[in-house]
């Protein structure tokens, strides 16, 4: 495949949005501009996250993107990528691609300098308001401002932390400042060569806000509550007073999670509105027909479900995100239930695109997959959290084992029978086989993945007879 006729790839990645937030896909949501994907691509409903070594966990999720490396293979947590680590820009721009990012970056100025050849609005983190979003200007040589730490939010009228940054966008929402960022390189773009366009959204990561029109759009006097709702978690799994944990009250109360949720679901859909507008800048430029169009989220989120708001668990809601994959070589309208991680989104454009994977990753390509409805690449998935809780699920069954404070509790949930993850099986006698079972697929997994570091899983089984 000659440069020239390679495709353009668009990746939209966003922050805490869960895979039952897609309106095409039967869920209460708004989505327009996402549906258009999913009627022109295929879904990949079992598309899922490993989990997360840190409570930030879209600090680890981001690097294993990018690395195409599962959790314990990626260097610390995720603030920086290791050099003999190939991140997805730098094995396109080998193959001949010009890279382009803006937005949410979580894995260190170095690696953005790596992975880009052009760029623009890059947050780095710092100040939670989307209205007022510190970010830099591209820098190629990765050396960004650090010379003013802290910065007064606009918002607050606090002063804020900022690893890096030179500006704050005063007033533009960081939804619409991503997507005209990346609506710029569009328009502005007259190369022979094809592009990687990574545009990574701080939505709908909290705090909630969006224009008005969007949360009108939403009353929280109908918004139903998921049936896994509880006013509190039924036992301590490690990690229930973090911060993401006290977004809301406890015990959480139904009329604040119903609050929650309605502004949860305006955020995406003001989210989706600027899909939309950078979808519109593809057609306009005649871009779309040669453009790979990737959608995936970083990680879930509770609002809710289970006592909890976070994603620091190991249940579905958190750990389950959309994967939508549309443009040329793709079957349109198609859904594919093979299990996947985001990891495997890396291997999988390089064989879209003709290029070779390199040798640093650990993900498997999902080409295959598309081209066969019937063709599984994994047939059980390892998730872990800190060194509080550890899962493995297979096609019917999940197993979550809690070590905290010394103390083991165990889940088994039946996934066919009881998808909301309500009713566990653990102490019932027929199903202790399937426990044994599923605790020595998590030994193996945990074994294949170095899943052995202090404060994690090294000691997770100590003292404890599996």
């Amino acid at each position: 495949m000659s440069e020239s006729k390679k495709p353009n790839i668009l990746l939209l990645f966003t922050d805490d949005q869960r895979f039952d937030t897609i309106s095409a896909l039967g869920y209460p949501v708004a989505t327009p501009n996402i549906d258009t994907l999913v009627a022109q691509g295929t879904t990949f409903t079992s598309a899922y996250i490993m989990g997360g070594s840190c409570g930030a966990v879209c600090m680890p999720s981001r690097a294993m993107l990018m690395t195409g490396r599962s959790l314990y293979h990626i260097e610390g947590q995720g603030q920086s990528i290791a050099a003999d680590h190939t991140l997805l820009g730098e094995a396109l721009q080998a193959g001949g691609y010009r890279t382009f990012g803006t937005g949410k970056w979580h894995n260190g100025p170095a690696a953005y300098a790596r992975s880009f050849t052009d760029g623009g609005e890059i947050f780095f983190g710092g100040m939670d308001d989307h209205w007022n979003v510190p970010a830099c200007d591209f820098d190629p040589t990765g050396k960004y401002d650090n010379s003013h730490p802290l910065v007064r939010s606009p918002f607050t009228g606090n002063d804020v932390i900022h690893r890096h940054v030179d500006h704050i966008n005063v007033g533009k929402h960081s939804s619409e400042l991503f997507a005209e960022t990346a609506i710029e390189f569009l328009e502005n773009y007259a190369e022979d060569a094809p592009f990687f366009a990574y545009v990574s959204f701080m939505a709908p990561h909290d705090p909630r806000t969006m224009p008005k029109e969007f949360l009108e759009m939403y009353n929280p006097e109908d918004v139903e509550l998921p049936e896994n709702y509880m006013p509190k978690h039924p036992f301590d799994n490690g990690d229930l007073v973090l911060r993401d944990e006290l977004l809301a009250g406890f015990p959480r109360t139904e009329d604040e999670i119903r609050r929650h949720n309605a502004e949860y679901y305006a955020m995406i859909s003001h989210l989706d509105a600027q899909i939309g507008r950078i979808l519109d800048a593809l057609d306009r430029e005649g871009l779309r027909d040669n453009t790979i169009i990737v959608l995936a989220g970083d990680n879930g989120l509770a609002i809710g479900r289970h006592g909890l708001m976070g994603k620091q668990n190991m249940y579905d809601h958190s750990l389950h995100v959309p994967l939508l994959m549309a443009g040329p070589g793709i079957p349109a309208g198609e859904r594919r239930e093979a299990y996947a991680y985001l990891l495997d989104i890396y291997p999988t454009l390089c064989d879209l695109v003709g290029i070779t994977i390199p040798d640093s990753v650990e993900g498997k390509s999902l080409h295959e997959v598309l081209e066969d409805l019937s063709t599984t690449r994994r047939e059980t998935l390892l998730f872990a959290y800190r060194g509080f809780q550890r899962a493995v699920q297979d096609k019917r069954y999940k197993l979550i084992e809690y070590v905290v404070n010394g103390e083991r509790t165990t889940q088994l949930f039946d996934l066919e029978k009881d998808p909301w993850e309500l009713h566990t099986l653990a102490a019932e006698p027929a199903y202790q086989a399937k426990v044994r079972e599923l605790r020595e697929e998590l030994r193996r997994w945990q074994t294949e993945m170095d899943d052995n570091q202090p404060g994690q899983g090294a000691d997770f089984w100590s003292g404890y007879d599996a």
